[in-house]
């Protein structure tokens, strides 16, 4: 596969052209992050905005005792659903759908798709997810306000910010957390939590075989006690010192003291941890290149991540700059619906419309936008996409959204376009032969060439 071609498709999402890119494809990728095109995110409503509509949501579900009320979040639904009656409900819907098509028409045109992949992997990494009533519009300011500010910036920063955003500390628990021996705990029933305590040592720092114990998770959380969000309609990050584990604390070997103060302490030394970098490299390498990356490209990840102390940057760098990650011969990544979506929307050069639509496709293909399982995010690897069913659902979207744009493009000129002489050969002769516009569309969508990368 040409240099070009892994560029435009292994790297960014899809190119209609590929002309632009053959003088230098690492050029093409490595000059986004130095200047990588900025989301216009005028008028959409951040953590502070979406709080007191999803407080006001909230409490008006439970005077009715409507748990299903907020089931579903505005912008992530997987059924279609009527316009709710009440108007904060219908303003947290058309923020999320808004912040939705935003996000996916900035990736769809932007000049710098390379690093629209990378924000959206540290959004992955530091997943949160629109699954329990509080969360309800949180999710898409977690990513304009904690992640992409940070994205080539130190890793530390980018950890402070994710984790003490008032949506990671409502996903993971931790806004309910209180220090048993905490002037709140000696008075309440509720206690310590460990959620985000675990889920930071084993899915965001040092990975779950990083060297840590559970008295380190159970240390960790005691720490984070204090950290919080506000009970009034701002929902905003505080530090209350009366649900603050009192005493040090001892997390991986070294001792903390009591106070706000320890989690930027904390903070750093998770950063430069020797197993943060080993792990934040495996999955930069896996996401990016293949589902078992080269060794020696995950050593060098790993080296730069601790020689530059973890400057994203530099890491990227690294990454886009390395032989192994430009190795023609390396297995293909399986696109996720996500990615499918943008990047045929890419090569179509097609606006994001109907939002709410694409939504409920995308949740149909197995992947409802804003809505991940778990908090590890969504998975990486083929297999976990790779399912007939699932198949014969990207097969019907590919066909009904080449019905409803074939007069976009000539199929077989965008194919020729779009992959030169790394089209293959049975993709190629379907396409020429295909009985109508409609048709060779529709199977350009469909083909390994569109669902790998």
């Amino acid at each position: 596969m040409q240099a070009a071609t892994l560029a435009a498709h292994r790297f960014g999402f899809a190119e209609t052209g590929l002309a632009g890119l053959r003088a230098d494809p690492r050029g093409w990728v490595q000059v986004q992050f130095g200047a990588p095109e900025p989301l216009d995110d005028r008028g959409l409503l951040g953590s502070a905005e979406v709080g007191p509509l999803t407080r006001r949501v909230l409490r008006r579900a439970l005077m009715a005792a409507a748990p299903d009320a907020v089931a579903a979040t505005p912008g992530t639904m997987t059924p279609a659903r009527p316009e709710p009656a009440d108007p904060d409900r219908r303003a947290l819907r058309r923020a999320g759908l808004d912040a939705l098509q935003r996000r996916w028409q900035h990736a769809v045109a932007s000049g710098t798709p390379v690093f629209e992949r990378w924000v959206m992997f540290w959004s992955n990494h530091f997943c949160v997810a629109s699954t329990k009533g509080a969360m309800l519009g949180m999710v898409w300011p977690h990513e304009r306000e904690a992640i992409r500010p940070h994205a080539t910036g130190r890793f530390a920063a980018m950890l402070r910010a994710a984790t003490l955003h008032p949506a990671m500390l409502i996903y993971l628990d931790n806004a309910q957390s209180i220090g048993p021996g905490s002037r709140a705990g000696r008075r309440r029933e509720r206690g310590l939590n460990e959620n985000l305590a675990r889920e930071l040592l084993e899915l965001h720092t040092l990975g779950v075989h990083g060297g840590y114990t559970q008295a380190d998770v159970t240390e960790l959380a005691r720490l984070l006690t204090g950290w919080t969000v506000t009970r009034d309609d701002e929902m905003k990050t505080v530090f209350q010192p009366a649900l603050h584990e009192p005493g040090p604390k001892r997390v991986l070997g070294r001792v903390y003291r009591e106070g706000p103060e320890a989690v930027d302490a904390l903070f750093e030394d998770l950063s430069r941890h020797p197993s943060t970098a080993r792990f934040v490299a495996t999955k930069l390498a896996r996401h990016f290149v293949a589902d078992d990356p080269p060794a020696a490209l995950v050593d060098a990840l790993a080296a730069r991540f601790v020689a530059s102390d973890g400057d994203l940057g530099a890491v990227a760098r690294t990454l886009f700059d390395h032989d192994l990650a430009w190795r023609s011969d390396t297995a293909p990544k399986f696109r996720r619906p996500e990615e499918l979506l943008i990047a045929s929307h890419r090569l179509l050069k097609l606006p994001i419309v109907r939002t709410e639509k694409l939504a409920l496709e995308l949740a149909q293909m197995g992947q409802p936008a804003g809505r991940a399982p778990s908090p590890q995010g969504w998975p990486d690897r083929r297999e976990d996409w790779l399912a007939p069913d699932a198949l014969y659902k990207r097969v019907e979207w590919a066909a009904a959204l080449a019905a409803e744009h074939a007069d976009r493009a000539d199929a077989r000129a965008l194919a020729a376009l779009a992959w030169g002489d790394d089209l293959g050969a049975a993709t190629r002769r379907q396409v020429e032969r295909a009985d109508s516009g409609t048709q060779a569309l529709a199977l350009l969508l469909a083909s390994p060439e569109m669902q790998w990368r």
